[in-house]
């Protein structure tokens, strides 16, 4: 007679509603509607920053460090050469003017940019009548497209027709060479980029103001504090924020202005008004031998510059987040 052994029947085991699911229970999860959409929204934006931020950058640092020609510039087989385009950048006689010409055409801008943008912002910030009308009258200037606002102020500081020197000699003044003289060019196109500047500072200031509770000023004037105190130790604290990121957005717009210093005076004469903006571009479209590597490398040294002023506004400002 046959003995059979007898398994155990073995109950399934039940997990627990709030334990984890197990390895292949994960594996074949499937993606959300919440996710898929998502990811709907964000490619095109990756697209977008690939095909126009990324691509072209990294275009300008290959040819940055090619030497390329047109023929090769079509063909795509320019030799390697290192950092030679940028010794060439560096050795360049109009390398020393250019880079004192862009600096102090960015640091004047911007002080007298957001000096004026921050007056007109407290001024409009009173709520008087008409306060709306004129302010949207203020931005003008920077709804214009550049080459008209620059073919304006080329026209008004013309040396023999120009508004400008016809007021001048209303006064008794003689005429001024503002767009021809190496001593006047550099501050003629300075002159022009603060006015289209201004209307911007102005927007975003005037926001700014309007976030600050007007309880502060009312306390403050009820201790005794004057209009100049109110300002100096209520307003212009509490605006350090929103100034932080208009200066920073300036400079990176100054730092390449183009259309502006172009059609005035097309960096000259004698490169009196040459920044590293319009040197890049006559380097690699202003000749007829165009010096596509040199011009990618001075373009480069802009983007460089941008990118350590935005890292340093990062820094800054997560310093004042953690204190």
């Amino acid at each position: 007679m046959s003995h059979m052994t007898k398994v155990p029947h073995r109950r399934p085991v039940r997990r627990a509603s709030g334990a984890a699911p197990t390895a292949p229970s994960r594996a074949r999860r499937r993606p959300t509607s919440q996710q898929w959409a998502a990811w709907g929204f964000l490619t095109p934006v990756t697209l977008y920053l690939v095909l126009f931020y990324a691509y072209p950058l990294y275009r300008n640092i290959d040819l940055s460090l090619r030497d390329y020609t047109v023929r090769s510039f079509v063909q795509g087989d320019a030799p390697f050469t290192g950092l030679a385009n940028y010794r060439t950048v560096l050795d360049d006689p109009t390398f020393a003017p250019a880079l004192l010409h862009t600096v102090v055409f960015t640091v004047v801008c911007l002080f007298f940019q957001y000096a004026i943008g921050l007056a007109l912002a407290v001024f409009f910030n009173q709520r008087f009548r008409l306060s709306a009308t004129l302010r949207a009258l203020f931005l003008v200037p920077w709804l214009l497209p550049l080459i008209v606002s620059a073919s304006t102020w080329s026209w008004m500081l013309n040396s023999d027709s120009g508004v400008v020197n016809a007021a001048l000699h209303a006064v008794g003044i003689g005429p001024v060479n503002w767009l021809t003289t190496p001593g006047w060019s550099l501050a003629s196109v300075i002159i022009a980029n603060i006015w289209i500047g201004v209307p911007f500072n102005l927007v975003v200031l005037h926001s700014g103001l309007q976030s600050i509770p007007a309880s502060l000023h009312e306390a403050a004037a009820l201790d005794g504090a004057n209009a100049w105190q109110r300002f100096w130790r209520i307003t212009f604290p509490l605006l350090r924020p929103v100034s932080a990121i208009t200066l920073l957005l300036g400079l990176v717009y100054t730092l390449k202005v183009f259309d502006i210093i172009w059609i005035m005076t097309k960096g000259g004469p004698a490169d009196s008004s040459t920044t590293f903006a319009t040197w890049s571009y006559q380097l690699g479209f202003g000749n007829l031998l165009p010096a596509f590597g040199p011009g990618a490398a001075v373009g480069n040294l802009l983007v460089v510059a941008a990118l350590v002023f935005g890292l340093v506004y990062v820094r800054v400002q997560r310093k004042q987040a953690l204190s």
